[in-house]
């Protein structure tokens, strides 16, 4: 497709201290989270496969973040029935050894979510009597609850990105930096920029009724805490009340 625009787009970003911890500093993409993104899982989305478009970009399993990202999504999955759950199976089953790469290129061992005929065990497929698309995240709609309560850290936070640094100050201190970034391609390592089409800077995807800061304000409050986002929404707030110095591109009349 012909809709993404380039990555190279100029960026606005803004840093202000933790309320809640004055000595982490938190760091945002501004462009990214005031602009109209919005998922079109099963509203015209491509996927990143084109021969597997109904399976939108859950073709590779996701990776967990720790013990209890596991233990999490293993309570929720026992909520999931043969009628709910296409790929239906025990629980080691759902998991497989991988590795990741770390911060310093050195491969360490890994745990993800098994990939079955093309995509992740937990993806019902289409023509399914759900519908295509996470079991996890259809029982947590039956439920009354939010998705992040039963699937993945990757997979509820995507497409926000979030990382952590530091910034060695000329006093001898050192200050933590929570980032808060658009999961582009290149998040997703080499094998992103192999992708048939990725969303984020993608004009189909950027027609939302809201900003990314207000649709994923349970996100992001999850991944920074509550004053924290509260200081970040107004930022954000006030960043689209000036007139968004630095517009992402891929939105509507930009």
């Amino acid at each position: 497709m012909t809709d993404e625009v380039e990555p190279t787009f100029d960026r606005e970003w803004i840093e202000f201290y933790d309320p809640a911890d004055s000595e982490t500093v938190v760091r945002a993409n501004l462009t990214w989270l005031t602009s109209r993104w919005n998922c079109i899982f099963g509203q015209g989305c491509p996927g990143i496969d084109f021969g597997q478009p109904a399976d939108g970009c859950c073709l590779h399993g996701a990776f967990f973040t720790d013990e209890d990202d596991v233990e999490r999504v293993r309570r929720a999955a026992q909520k999931l029935t043969p009628e709910t759950w296409q790929l239906h199976r025990d629980w080691d089953e759902v998991l497989e050894d991988d590795t990741l790469e770390n911060e310093d290129g050195v491969e360490e061992p890994a745990v993800k979510t098994a990939v079955v005929d093309g995509a992740c065990v937990f993806h019902n497929r289409a023509g399914f009597e759900t519908g295509p698309g996470c079991a996890l995240h259809q029982q947590a709609m039956r439920d009354g609850v939010h998705p992040m309560d039963y699937k993945p850290e990757v997979c509820w936070q995507l497409p926000v990105k979030r990382d952590f640094t530091s910034i060695d100050r000329a006093d001898g201190s050192v200050t933590p930096v929570t980032i808060i970034d658009e999961f582009d391609r290149a998040s997703w390592g080499p094998g992103g920029h192999d992708f048939h089409w990725w969303c984020t800077d993608a004009k189909l995807a950027h027609k939302g009724a809201k900003r990314v800061y207000q649709s994923y304000e349970p996100e992001l409050t999850a991944m920074l805490g509550a004053s924290a986002y509260q200081r970040l929404a107004e930022i954000c707030d006030q960043s689209v009340e000036r007139g968004l110095q630095a517009p992402h591109p891929a939105d509507p009349g930009e």
